[in-house]
C-alpha cells in the first residue's frame, strides 16, 4: 500500500505537469516520450514475473480456455462438479467461485481459447494482455499526434493500475479497452463500419460499453450496426445451448455480487438489484446522450464519462474495471476520473485482509470515504474555480 501511494502521487504530479499548460508539449521532445514509454515497459517485467494471486480471475480464464479446447461449454460446466475433477490443472484447481459457470461474454471466451491454444498458463495470458496494452499505446500515439500532443500517451502508460492489473493480476478488461479505442479512433476518422464492429467486439468482451451507443447515433449507418450485430451473433454460435444464447452465471453476479458500490448499496434498500443495474445503464446512456448533443465534434475523452457514470452506480466496482477508462483520459476534462484511478487503491486492503484469513466482505468505511471523498473534494474545488468572480463595485468620485 505504501508503494502504491507513492506511485499514485508521482503519477498525479506528472498529470499536473501534462495539463498545467497547453504548450507543455513544446518542452517535451519525442526522445523523452520514448524514454517514458520504455520505462513503463520495463516496470511491467517484474509484475509479469509475479505469480497470479489465488483469488485472481486469470485462473478462471485458463479454465474457460481449457474447457473449450476439450470440447466443453464454459457456460454450462461448473468447475466444482466432481464429474470434471479430472479436467483441472494445478492452475485451475483453486479458481474463485468454483460453484458457478463462467459469466464472461463470447468475445472474452474466444480470446481465452486462442491464447491457451498457444500455451495453457496464466503467464501466457498475462503476456497476451500486456501485448494488448502496448497496442493501445500505438493507437493512442496515432490518435494524439498533431492534436493534443503525443506526450499525453504517458497519461495512459504511466497509470499504476496498468502494471498491477494487466501485467500483475491479468484482466480481460484491457482487451475490451483496446477494441473500444480502435472503435473510437475509427469513429473519429469516419471509418463507420470498423467503428461499429469495434464497439460490437468490445461488448463481446464485457457489456460496459453498451452505454456509449448514443455517441454512435447518426455517426454510423444502419448497415454498419447490422454488420456489428451479425459479427457478435456469430461469436455466440459455438456456445449456443439448445438454441438459446447462454449467459452463464451473469444473473448470479447481478443478484449477489457486491463490492465498492456505495450508490448501489444506498439504493438497494428501496429497490431490487435488477432495477438498479438497469438504472446504472440508464445513467450511462443519459450521460452519453447529453455529451452527444453538447459536443457535436467527437473527442476521445467523451468516451470515459458515460462509462464512469455507469460504474459509479454499479453493484461492483473492482479496480480493474477502470482499465476501460484509461485510454480516454488524455485531457484536463477527465481529471476527476484520473483521480479516481488513484483513489481506488485503498480497496486493495480487502485482498490483504483475505491473506490474513478474513472472509470476503464489505470494505471498511474509511476505505470508501477516502476513495470517493477525494474525488468529491476535487469536484468541489474544480467547480469553485470555475465560478467567475463578481466585479468589485466602483467608488464614485463625483
Amino acid at each position: 500500500m505504501a508503494s502504491l501511494t507513492l506511485a499514485g502521487i508521482a503519477y498525479l504530479l506528472a498529470i499536473r505537469e501534462f495539463f498545467a499548460t497547453p504548450k507543455f508539449e513544446r518542452r517535451i521532445s519525442r526522445r523523452v516520450v520514448v524514454i517514458g514509454l520504455v520505462l513503463a515497459a520495463v516496470w511491467h517485467i517484474e509484475f509479469l514475473r509475479l505469480p497470479a494471486g489465488a483469488d485472481d480471475d486469470i485462473h478462471r480464464y485458463v479454465w474457460d480456455g481449457r474447457l473449450q479446447r476439450l470440447g466443453y461449454n464454459p457456460y454450462i460446466v461448473v468447475p466444482s462438479d466432481p464429474a470434471v475433477k479430472g479436467l483441472h490443472t494445478p492452475e485451475t484447481r483453486n479458481l474463485n467461485n468454483p460453484d458457478l459457470p463462467s459469466p464472461y461474454p463470447a468475445g472474452a471466451q474466444l480470446f481465452f481459447h486462442a491464447v491457451t491454444a498457444i500455451q495453457e498458463s496464466t503467464f501466457a495470458l498475462k503476456v497476451a494482455f500486456v501485448v494488448c496494452e502496448f497496442a493501445i499505446v500505438f493507437v493512442l500515439l496515432d490518435l494524439l499526434r498533431g492534436k493534443q500532443g503525443a506526450h499525453l500517451v504517458l497519461a495512459f502508460a504511466w497509470n499504476p493500475l496498468l502494471a498491477i492489473e494487466v501485467a500483475g493480476s491479468g484482466h480481460i478488461d484491457i482487451v475490451g479497452a483496446l477494441l473500444l479505442l480502435v472503435s473510437a479512433a475509427a469513429l473519429v476518422r469516419r471509418w463507420r463500419a470498423i467503428a461499429a464492429v469495434g464497439l460490437g467486439l468490445a461488448l463481446a468482451v464485457k457489456f460496459l460499453p453498451i452505454v456509449l451507443v448514443p455517441l454512435y447515433w447518426k455517426r454510423v449507418r444502419i448497415r454498419d450496426a447490422a454488420l456489428a450485430a451479425a459479427v457478435v451473433g456469430l461469436l455466440y454460435v459455438p456456445f449456443l445451448d439448445h438454441g438459446r444464447i447462454p449467459i452463464g452465471s451473469l444473473g448470479t453476479y447481478v443478484q449477489s455480487f457486491r463490492f465498492n458500490g456505495p450508490v448501489f448499496a444506498a439504493l438497494h434498500q428501496v429497490a431490487p438489484p435488477q432495477l438498479l443495474v438497469g438504472l446504472a445503464v440508464l445513467v450511462g446512456l443519459v450521460t452519453a446522450t447529453w455529451l452527444r448533443s453538447a459536443a457535436p465534434e467527437l473527442s476521445p475523452d467523451v468516451f470515459a464519462w458515460p462509462m464512469a457514470a455507469s460504474l459509479l452506480c454499479a453493484p461492483v466496482v473492482f479496480p480493474w474495471y477502470l482499465l476501460w477508462l484509461l485510454p480516454f483520459l488524455t485531457s484536463a476534462s477527465t481529471l476527476l476520473i484520473i483521480l479516481w484511478t488513484v483513489s481506488i487503491f485503498p480497496t486493495y486492503v480487502m485482498w490483504h485482509l483475505r491473506t490474513l484469513g478474513r472472509p470476503w466482505g464489505s470494505l471498511p468505511s474509511w476505505v470508501m470515504l477516502l476513495e470517493y471523498g477525494c474525488v468529491a473534494i476535487a469536484a468541489v474545488i474544480i467547480a469553485l474555480r470555475r465560478i467567475p468572480e463578481s466585479p468589485a463595485p466602483q467608488c464614485s468620485t463625483e
